[in-house]
């Protein structure tokens, strides 16, 4: 059965949320009394498909390490960006989405008014200090109508929020632990990066940021 919008948030709270654009809505705090749950979930994806830093297209190693589960996986390398069903590391399948991940994700898309939203990919990122993402759209998915959901765990991140185009001068949100970010319709292209983690420690995650983008790629 599919999740009932806000149900699983033992903190929810529509009217805290924060509409950053027509398209996009933050929930600040979602997260928090879930995130250990999370924490483990990812650690069990983790076992079968580690942490790795992928290439780009252009030869460079990128400083943030990631990995995925779902029915799809998200690479890059030399050959480009794209979704596998397997990870190149092992040929395998891509570890299962937790129920508990992808129900979460469908519960917040609901809420930030984007129903019958279930992904079949999770882009997990692992930020150290100094990390960074640049600016970029995400569109290697097949139909863009549907949103990005956003999960953010661990030390606190700088997020650029930028416009169309590259050079269009972004906007700077600080995404804290446990926050969701939800981002579809008019603003689903939107282009978007981290500057680099600031050093820090967090009780949960050490000096390190966790961040899980849900899809539907396929």
């Amino acid at each position: 059965m599919m999740p009932v919008s806000g149900q699983l948030f033992d903190n929810a709270d529509p009217d805290g949320s924060e509409r950053i654009g027509e398209g996009t809505v933050l929930f600040r705090g979602r997260l928090a009394d879930r995130a250990e749950e999370i924490i483990d979930a990812i650690r069990q994806i983790a076992e079968p498909s580690p942490f790795r830093h992928l290439i780009t297209p252009g030869g460079h190693r990128m400083s943030v390490s990631m990995t995925s589960c779902g029915e799809l996986g998200w690479m890059s390398d030399r050959k480009g960006y794209r979704y596998t069903s397997t990870d190149p590391r092992n040929n395998q399948p891509w570890p299962a989405m937790p129920s508990l991940l992808a129900d979460l994700a469908t519960a917040a898309a609901a809420d930030a008014g984007f129903d019958h939203y279930r992904p079949d990919a999770c882009l997990i990122n692992r930020y150290r200090p100094g990390t960074k993402l640049s600016l970029h759209q995400d569109k290697d998915e097949r139909d863009p109508s549907h949103p990005v959901v956003s999960f953010s765990l661990g030390l606190p991140a700088t997020f650029l929020w930028g416009g169309f185009k590259r050079s269009d001068k972004p906007q700077r949100l600080l995404l804290e632990h446990g926050d969701i970010l939800v981002f579809g319709g008019p603003d689903r292209l939107r282009y978007h990066g981290i500057l680099p983690l600031p050093d820090g420690e967090h009780p949960l995650l050490g000096a390190q940021r966790i961040n899980l983008t849900f899809r539907k790629a396929g």
